[in-house]
């Protein structure tokens, strides 16, 4: 009796003890990326004593975070560029893919039904297209019943990365506009166009606004079941957004083959491409104060490039091609502590945990 009772005690002690070391690594950013960290963190966290803290504060925070080392990674829609990763001594790299669409609030039509070109997108957000029924868009959706309403704009406020994947596709194919308004995190927007925080704000204010018009992240138009629009694409096609169309951005771009991961995804050749496809990016820095941190960081990322891909697609991402992943392995390898010294941590075990 005293034998078994002596084990009960071992046991809860040993069992307090893991979960007293339980490990809490945090990330900021991107909140168009958080849908994918938090399903990806809930999964690893069932079989690893990890917990993962994410704030989707908007991809410009996210890179001020990781510079600031307050954070274990910061999250991004936008890759710094390679003078700006040196300079912060930062590593970077591409987690998944995805894009930003067009989406409206109209009354009795269905889920791409509405279709655009770049050219009256750009018009639209500035506002010189202000009517449903403006004979451009009617012109543009032979059969298609637009309404005689006024259309309400809808913009992001806060640094975002979706806002830079949005704006700097509106530049390359809308003169006028990369004129006028250019690419940027936020963008000096027109009068009249309504103005939010976050990806939740965009959808939240779109449901309760009938007429109107914004751009989220792929995974909120599924989640939400919201009425996207289909684009024109650079070679002509008409397309509705998706992986098929993400995936053909991406094989061609100079990701795959250079790492090229600041050239954008947007206006990208090719019959299916969709047109404002866009990466997700995660930001860390190159030397470690808190090594225990990293290290659990860089294993997390580790096994969701090797196991997560069924997260990532029920996520509504695209996974990377193995080559690129391979290479992203060798990239979390060169993570150090403060003096230099390589982490000690071993990639073969990352990949094997389940």
């Amino acid at each position: 009796m005293f034998s078994a009772v002596k084990t009960t005690v071992t046991l809860t002690l040993l069992l307090s003890a893991f979960a007293a070391h339980a490990i809490d690594i945090s990330g900021a950013g991107s909140s168009a990326a958080q849908p994918l960290y938090v399903k990806l963190a809930d999964v690893y966290g069932k079989s690893q004593n990890v917990k993962l803290t994410y704030q989707p504060s908007g991809s410009s925070e996210g890179l001020k975070q990781a510079k600031a080392k307050t954070v274990e990674f910061g999250a991004t829609d936008i890759a710094p560029s390679q003078a700006d990763l040196k300079a912060g001594k930062l590593i970077c790299f591409p987690s998944a893919v995805s894009g930003v669409v067009p989406v409206v609030n109209l009354p009795g039509l269905k889920r791409g039904e509405v279709q655009l070109t770049g050219e009256l997108l750009a018009d639209i957000f500035s506002r010189k297209i202000t009517k449903w029924n403006d004979s451009r868009l009617t012109a543009a959706n032979p059969g298609v019943a637009l309404p005689d309403l006024a259309i309400a704009v809808i913009a992001r406020q806060d640094g975002s990365g979706t806002t830079y994947n949005f704006s700097d596709y509106l530049s390359k194919v809308s003169p006028a506009w990369k004129q006028a308004y250019g690419r940027n995190f936020t963008v000096a927007w027109a009068n009249g166009v309504t103005q939010v925080n976050g990806s939740n704000g965009a959808v939240s204010a779109l449901k309760q606004t009938p007429g109107a018009i914004a751009y989220v992240d792929y995974q909120y138009v599924m989640q939400d079941k919201l009425a996207f629009t289909r684009l024109k694409n650079r070679d002509g096609k008409v397309v509705a957004p998706g992986a098929d169309g993400f995936t053909a951005a991406l094989l061609n771009s100079p990701w795959v083959t250079q790492a090229k991961y600041e050239e954008m995804l947007t206006d990208r050749v090719g019959p299916s491409t969709w047109p404002i496809t866009s990466g997700t990016f995660i930001v860390a820095a190159q030397a470690t104060n808190n090594p225990e941190k990293t290290i659990a960081t860089l294993k997390f990322f580790a096994w969701g490039f090797a196991h997560g891909d069924s997260i990532v697609g029920n996520a509504n991402f695209v996974r990377l091609p193995d080559a690129m992943q391979g290479r992203i392995f060798g990239d979390l390898t060169t993570i150090t502590d403060a003096s230099g010294a390589p982490l000690k941590w071993s990639l073969a075990e990352a990949l094997n945990l389940r």
